[in-house]
């Protein structure tokens, strides 16, 4: 590939606090300010507009929902236009339209230390995962959520440090999930009937810097931000570094593939706990990929609701 490709460049002018959870659906971006609680979604017109052409784009992103905790990351509700399953403040929430929130549970609210969610997805079946953390990363305080079909909520995981991801195959059987504070990236084996997890493996560990924000491609390779070093990984199906991407941004935080052909790579990063953040810190990039992306899951309620 050529003209730009496999090169970040800023998209917006926004310069997010803790820019995460960025998923393609319905045919645009949305993604969190985690801290500000700040569901945030790219302009229609942006979209159309050719990525990787190495000039940034000044327009500004739409918010969507703003609430009053932090926000880790959200899915699309299947069939209900406008509404998302949310991993926000200390549980899950299904979020309107007109931003309400109506809680399906918040586990960490009886947490020994200040405790909030963290990054979450839908996987393949139509459950939703997310994972908590403290917020001054107590080592072994996080954990790993199942919301399931019914709404019920349920700690699969427990004794992480910061859990991220988690991102699943495209046949929902097998699910990634970063440590970031031990810079390991583990998979484990789902039974996509029950949700329920086999034993983990190692499939890639770090060397430097802390594995962030995941994401599939088609090939079954691996894609992670890499926070505090600012470049972005691929890892081939059997966890051997296919590329390493530089952002000139410290700490990418989130991936996904997407686009009309599901090959722009957009990358989130990050300004928070940085003393003297460098003018593209915070800020959200795309480069063009060979490989495209699977598409978002859904969070399908039974019944439909």
């Amino acid at each position: 590939m050529n003209g730009g490709a496999y090169t970040p460049v800023p998209r917006w002018a926004d310069r997010l606090e803790l820019g995460e959870g960025v998923r393609w659906t319905d045919g645009r971006i949305v993604l969190v300010d985690i801290l500000a609680g700040r569901l945030l979604s790219a302009p229609a017109d942006v979209l159309s507009a050719p990525a990787g052409d190495g000039a940034p784009d000044l327009s500004r992103l739409d918010v969507v929902a703003e609430l009053p905790v932090p926000l880790g990351a959200v899915a699309p509700v299947a069939g209900r236009p406008g509404v998302w399953i949310a991993a926000a403040g200390t549980g899950i929430c299904l979020l309107g339209a007109d931003g309400t929130a109506e809680w399906l549970a918040r586990p960490e609210d009886s947490a020994a230390v200040p405790t909030r969610m963290n990054d979450g997805t839908a996987d393949p079946s139509g459950r939703f995962w997310a994972g908590s953390m403290a917020y001054d990363a107590v080592e072994g305080a996080g954990s790993l959520y199942r919301t399931d079909r019914d709404g019920t909520v349920t700690r699969v995981l427990d004794g992480l440090t910061v859990p991220n991801g988690p991102v699943f195959s495209a046949d929902g059987t097998t699910m990634y999930l970063a440590d970031s504070a031990r810079g390991v990236i583990r998979t484990y084996p789902v039974d996509p009937a029950t949700g329920e997890l086999g034993g983990p493996s190692v499939f890639a560990t770090l060397d430097a810097g802390s594995p962030d924000g995941m994401a599939v491609d088609a090939d079954g390779g691996l894609w992670t931000a890499v926070w505090g070093e600012g470049a972005v990984h691929r890892y081939r199906a059997d966890g051997t570094l296919d590329r390493v991407l530089p952002l000139p941004a410290a700490q990418p935080a989130g991936v996904c593939l997407g686009g009309d052909d599901g090959r722009t790579l957009y990358i989130t990063s990050a300004f928070i706990g940085m003393s003297r953040p460098g003018p593209l810190d915070g800020a959200v990039f795309t480069a063009r990929v060979e490989v495209p992306g699977l598409a978002t899951a859904s969070y399908r309620p039974e019944h439909g609701s």
